[in-house]
Order: C-alpha cells, then structure tokens, then sequence
C-alpha cells in the first residue's frame, strides 16, 4: 500500500499522468476517517519504563549540545559525558565521526545503569560530505527526485559517521523573501513544498519508513511546527498571527504529508501562532498532530525554545516552561534543561502527570528501537565515509544543473558559442569556493569548498583565453577594481559576470531589509554593460533579490542559487548548453523590497487592480506583477502548451467529497531545434467561496523531456482536496463548495490558457 501511495504521489508530480488529488490528500489532512493512534507501548519499552527512575526518565526528554572542537574526555563535553553515565541523557546534538560517537556511545551503553543507547542528531540540510544545492534551489528543478537523491546521499554519509537524526526537512512555506531560512526551505507555495517533503523525508528513512535500523538511513524531522514561513517583516524567530483557515490552507499541508510519509520526528517552531508560543501550543502540538493526525514520532524543541517561553511571556520561570512545553505536546527538549532540572518537583506537584511523562519517553525509546540502537549501538569505523564519492559528486553535479533558472536570455546570448576565442570571467564569485550555501557542515565546507566558475570555464573551453577580474568585493563599497574588470570585458568576446551574495547572508539569523545585490556589485553590471560587449549575467544566492535597473543591459541572467560543492562545473555546464535548463522560480521575484509580500498565490480584494482606475490596489510607482513570477524559466529551446482539455465539463461536490476524480490533459511539443525540458503547470481559482480563495493554487506539475519536434500529453487528476479549502472553525472544517473553477495550464502561474469546470 505505501508503495502504491508513492507511485502515486510521484504520478502526481512528475509521473505519467495521476493526482494533485493524492500528493494534497495527504498534504491538507482532508480524509475524514478515524487517524491512526499511537501503537501500544512495546513490551521492551514497558519493561523500561518501569525500571527506570523519574530522573533517568527526564533525561531520555533531554538533548545537550556536544562541543565539536573537543573530543571524548575534553573539559567541554565532561557535562555531556556524565549526562550519558548517569542515564540521564537521551540524545547529543552536534556530534559527529564514528570514533567519537561510539566512545560517547560506550558510556552510555556500558556504565550507565540501564545501559540505553544515546540518539546522535546533526543538522544535515543538503547534504554532508557531498554538499547539494540549497533546497530552496532544488526546489526549482520542480522535481522532486532531484530532493531524494539528496537525502539518499546524505543518510548513508551520516549513518556510517554515527549520525542517527537529521533536522530536515524545512517545510516552511513563506511568502517573505527577507526572511533568510527561505533558502532552507521550499519557498511560497504549499502543493510544490508537500511534494519535496515527501520525496526527502523518504530519501533519509527509506519509502515505507522501515529502512531507519540500516546503515542508508537516518529519521528526519520535519521542521518547524508551524507556521515559521509567516514572521512579520522576515525578521528570524518573530510573531506570526494566523487564521485557522490560513494555518491548514498554507502552512500545514507538507507537515501532514511529512507524517504519511512516516516522518519519525517533528520540531517546534521560535514562533508564535497567534500570540501563543509553538513550544506551549497544544492546539498544534496536541490537538492536531497527536489527536487528529495521529502521529507516532516524537517532537524535538528547537534550540533553547522551552526556556525563550520565559522571553516570550509565556511562562514565568525556568519550571513553568517545562510545564507548558511537555504539557503541550513536546517530547524532547534541546540544548536548554528546564524540564530535566524542574520536571521531579512538577511531578510531584502535579503540575505534569507520571502518564504525560511515560508517553513522552516511551516515543523517544520507540525511535531507538526503530533505528535499531538496542541491538547495533555503534558503527564500524573501518566502514565511515569520509569524503564524496565519484557517484556522489555526479549527483551533486546533475542536481546543481538541474535546479539553475533562465531567467532571460535576449538574443540567445547563451549557451556561449564553443568557437568564443576569449572569456573574461569578473565578480567577487567568479573565483570564488564559498558557493556552497547555507547550513553546510562545517568539516565539509573546510576539506570540500565548492567548484569555482572560472576553474569550470576554463575547463568547458580549453582552446579559449580565459582571464578574470574580480572587480568589486562581495560586500563594501571600493569600486578600484571596476577599471581592471572592464578592460578584460573589453578584449573578450564575451564576460560571464559572477555575482549575488555570501552564503551568510542567507540562512538563519540572516534576515535583510535590502535584497539588492550587496556592496558595488550593481556598479560592477553596469559597466561591463557600458562597454558595449557581449556579457551575461550569473547570480548565486540564497533567496529571490531585487535585481534593480541593471536587468534592462543585461543579455541573459541566469539563476544558480547556491549551487553546492560542484558549483562551477554545473555552472559551466549550463553556460555553454552542455544542460540545457529547465528549472522554474518557486518564490516570486520582486521588483523591490517595498512590493513585499509579493507572491502569486495571493487573494482579490473588492478593488482588483486596473491600471485605468486609481481606487484599486496597487502601488502608484510600480507594475502589479513581480519582476519575475512564479514558476518562471526559459529554455534554449522553444515549447508549444496545448489547450487544455476536462475529461468532463462539471463534476458533483458530493461525488467528489466520495472519492470522484475529473482528468486535464494537455500537450506539449518542442518546437525549437535543441532537447529541451518543459515544466508543465496546472493552476485552480475558486471563482467564487464562502471564504476567499487565492486568484490561483498550483494543484499539479510535471517536468518533461523532448527532443525537437516531439511532443507529449501530459495528465493530471484532480479530486476534492484540489478544489476544497479549510474554513476558520477552530477544530478545522474541509469543505467542497458548488460553483464554477477555472483550470490553468502553462508553464508559469501568469499562464492565459484555461477551461471552466462546473462543481453541482
């Protein structure tokens, strides 16, 4: 059955011809029928439970953080050690290599009374040797494979490292490109970020979930619950105010495919939701991912969040977080130890029930006997993987290229034509190995730096002269190198500009209020524009920028993100059309900071925009669509989208609400003169609701492969869950309403093409 529900899924996406109706299904939570309930506890976990002491119980809830730069018997991990021997610990944070995972391992197993075995945990975001894109640019390759790949890779570096657990994925959605986790995330749209949790949730824990006692896996987490994507002004860790209705439309439907996919953990958000703490809310962390979703996992907090409930203004002291966090569904606390110091004296007090606290540690002991910890606590350290393999690096390779958009391309600037005799490469990333992105393991970072565009091109185009000049610094405001830069732009036969940000710009803590390129970099475009030369334009980033007035000079602009460890080569890949890319923009692109929040899933007003009437919404300086939309991309090759096509016209609510389907087919041919990849999208809009709805829903993509001239029908099946929405009632209410919707087709939500179904 799992294995039907994945092809499935797939199908929906990127397979032959079946459902948005399955991936959101799963996504949105809307299957009514009684949810799977915690399975009894496991007779070895009973047994546990009752020999062990109140405090070795509270330790199984405790997570401490381990100082890398010490090993075992260090004065930095002392605490952690006598944690470990004392039973009083049940999981370590941050600890990494099979000789110093089995020696904290040892202590644990072999002195500790009960003998039971520590769960390693390690932020293992895209990747740990072998470094992949960001997500937010795996994302764009709106192909999900690309996201398992990733994660296969990533479990079984871990695992033979003694890295159990992995904080990923970030299924966040935002709409909020200053915020700097965008890059960890899947970016505005929920349909799009459902299917990457599902396919790297069962990368890391194998498809049906019972892989995690094998050396290829590691449990996940599916982070951060709920609602993070909202933080007023993108500021990291900030308020979030969220209808019921919102909260279940948005931002819960890739947590709720995350847990049928088999998710083993889930963490709490810094956030509030609507004035109460992530960490101390039962309606999330209790009411519905226990009660109504049944999860079987166990919740992680994140970093110090049971003890910032104090900051908050939630909880008084350090025993009044631990109450309010475990009373309200989290199970684990890391890094802060409020419940292990207070939670006796809670108990006693009655403040904490002994039942919550035996539900709390039998889940965590469920997941060590799940990875198999009981039986096989250590690993082989003849067997630890210590560096990218070949097939590793390939993958990362495919991947990078994979997930580059075209972002314009005037005159068929690019692919560089292979008979150029001269390149000039210029920008502070042109020769640069810190490409790599955000959240990247340390060790990997410093023994594996990401490939470097100029090495790459000089490679792709060995009988050309290539110079290089970096012009301007990432950041600060000397412009002296400019006149260097411009000079090699002007003997070459064209420049390849390398620009955007450091990978510290993005990610956690690393909100901007400006997303323009940094530093001089603007001044560096435009005059290598003004010289009047063949130039295009590459941009390495984190999260969607302002591109300002130098996109009008420029040829062709291509989007690479944070490409990963082989940056450059897939880089050149793509500029010299050894891939053509395919890649699609899954977060909108403003046209300023002052445009936000700027995304394509937005809801009318009563006063739509009209460029004829001033008493609309809109800007007085600015066009109402952004610099560039969702699901944007160009090709070096051209594609025909069909009309689409109803397998009938109108289909009953309450057929619908009973399992009824509707069909959309569609063609699409390349008609240029290259292969090519098109990313089909199809689109929904609720003419009219009880509750407004977005002007479009992204309910079903493919990416397909054609040769010239060929051409393919591409179909998507469509249920209740693509045309239903959740209303304000507070426990959630999914409804299928009668009336017209219209079903886009095109390669980008600004697609014209469209048919009007009928719902009776």
């Amino acid at each position: 059955m799992r294995e039907l529900r994945r092809r499935t899924l797939l199908s929906a996406i990127g397979g032959t011809a079946v459902a948005g109706g399955s991936l959101t299904a799963a996504g949105a939570g809307i299957a009514r029928a009684a949810p799977q309930r915690p399975s009894p506890v496991d007779p070895n976990i009973k047994k546990l439970l009752d020999r062990m002491t109140v405090e070795e119980k509270l330790g199984q809830l405790q997570q401490l953080p381990w100082a890398v730069s010490t090993g075992p018997g260090g004065s930095e991990t002392k605490d952690v050690e006598d944690a470990a021997r004392a039973g009083r610990l049940g999981s370590v944070l941050n600890i990494f290599g099979a000789k110093s995972s089995n020696a904290l391992q040892r202590i644990a197993v072999e002195e500790s009374r009960l003998g039971i075995p520590l769960i390693f945990g390690l932020d293992v975001i895209h990747g740990l040797w072998t470094t992949f894109p960001i997500p937010l640019a795996q994302a764009a390759s709106f192909d999900p494979e690309v996201t398992r790949r990733d994660a296969e890779v990533s479990a079984k570096e871990s695992r033979t490292n003694g890295v159990h657990w992995t904080f990923s994925p970030m299924m966040d959605v935002t709409h909020e490109p200053r915020w700097g986790r965008v890059a960890e995330g899947c970016g505005e749209d929920p349909y799009l970020t459902t299917a990457f949790a599902v396919a790297k949730v069962e990368g890391y824990q194998g498809e049906d979930g019972s892989g995690l006692d094998s050396k290829d896996h590691i449990a996940a987490c599916a982070k951060h619950f709920v609602a993070y994507g909202g933080a007023e002004g993108g500021r990291d860790y900030n308020t979030v105010d969220v209808s019921e209705s919102r909260l279940r439309n948005h931002y819960l439907p890739p947590f709720k495919a995350a847990l049928d996919a088999g998710v083993a953990t889930v963490m709490a958000s810094f956030n509030t939701i609507s004035g109460v703490p992530a960490h101390g809310n039962s309606h999330t962390l209790t009411d519905i991912l226990y009660k109504e979703w049944g999860f079987e996992g166990f919740v992680v907090s994140d970093w110090n969040g049971v003890d910032e409930l104090i900051a908050h203004g939630f909880a008084e002291d350090g025993a009044d977080a631990a109450r309010l966090a475990l009373n309200a569904g989290v199970d684990m606390e890391m890094a802060s130890t409020d419940l292990a110091k207070h939670g006796k004296k809670l108990l006693n007090g009655g403040r904490i029930s002994e039942r919550r606290l035996d539900q709390a540690v039998a889940r965590v002991l469920r997941l060590k006997y799940a990875l198999g910890l009981f039986e096989h606590p250590y690993v082989d350290e003849d067997d630890a993987i210590d560096k990218p393999s070949a097939e590793a690096r390939k993958a990362a390779r495919e991947t990078a290229a994979r997930s580059m958009v075209l972002l314009k391309n005037d005159g068929k600037a690019l692919p560089i034509e292979k008979s150029a005799r001269s390149i000039a490469v210029v920008g502070p990333f042109g020769d640069s190995d810190d490409l790599l992105g955000t959240w990247t393991f340390p060790g990997a970072a410093k023994k594996f730096p990401s490939g470097k565009v100029l090495a790459a091109v000089k490679a792709a185009a060995p009988h050309a002269k290539v110079t290089y000049a970096k012009g301007v610094n990432a950041e600060g405001t000397d412009t002296g190198g400019i006149p260097a830069a411009v000079a090699a732009a002007k003997k070459a036969d064209v420049t390849v500009v390398v620009v955007g940000e450091p990978p510290a710009m993005s990610g956690e803590a690393a909100a901007r209020s400006d997303i323009s390129l940094p530093g001089g970099q603007e001044k560096l475009i435009e005059a290598i524009a003004a010289t009047g030369r063949p130039f295009v334009v590459v941009l390495v980033n984190g999260r969607p920028l302002t591109v300002g007035s130098w996109l009008k000079s420029a040829p062709a602009v291509l989007e690479a993100w944070h490409p990963g460890l082989e940056a450059g080569n897939a880089i050149a890949d793509v500029l010299f059309g050894k891939v053509n890319p395919g890649g699609k923009l899954p977060v909108s692109f403003p046209r300023t900071v002052g445009q936000i929040p700027c995304h394509y899933n937005h809801e009318s007003t009563g006063r739509p925009y009209s460029a004829d009437n001033k008493y609309t919404s809109k800007y007085l300086d600015l066009p109402p669509d952004p610099q560039f939309a969702f699901g944007h991309g160009l090709s070096y090759t051209d594609f025909e989208i069909g009309e689409p096509k109803l397998s009938r016209e109108s289909v009953s609510a309450r057929a619908l609400r009973k399992g009824d389907t509707l069909e959309v087919s569609v063609s699409v041919r390349n008609t240029g003169r290259r292969a090519g990849d098109e990313v089909v999208q199809l689109y929904v809009h609720d003419i009219a609701a009880s509750i407004a709805q977005p002007v479009r829903k992204l309910r079903g993509f493919r990416r397909v492969t054609l040769e010239p001239g060929r051409s393919k029908t591409v179909r998507f099946r469509l249920g209740a869950e693509d045309f239903g929405f959740w209303t304000n009632a507070e426990s959630g209410e999914f409804r299928v309403e009668e009336g017209a919707v219209d079903i886009y087709v095109g390669n980008s939500s600004e697609a014209g093409t469209k048919r009007r179904l009928t719902i009776t």
